[in-house]
């Protein structure tokens, strides 16, 4: 889980915890994401009024927002 976003760079490579996902996804994303769970950092998705998202560009190509807690940093090889 990431605790701090703000310390996160741009193009840095996170990994999608997959059991922290609560059926918000549909299947196809899903099965993308259990092939390949990393992505980059992108961006942000303002969620709600007191939380935001990171949005992740998937190897697909494909862009998907995530909550913190649903994310995890990962070495960079």
């Amino acid at each position: 889980m990431i605790n701090d976003s703000s310390k996160l760079k741009k193009g840095q490579k996170l990994k999608v915890d997959l059991d922290k996902l609560n059926d918000r996804l549909p299947k196809n994303v899903l099965n993308l994401l259990k092939n390949e769970p990393i992505g980059l950092l992108v961006g942000y998705k303002m969620v709600d009024g007191n939380q935001f998202g990171l949005v992740l560009q998937l190897k697909s190509g494909l862009n998907q927002w995530f909550f913190e807690d649903e994310l995890c940093e990962i070495e960079d090889d």
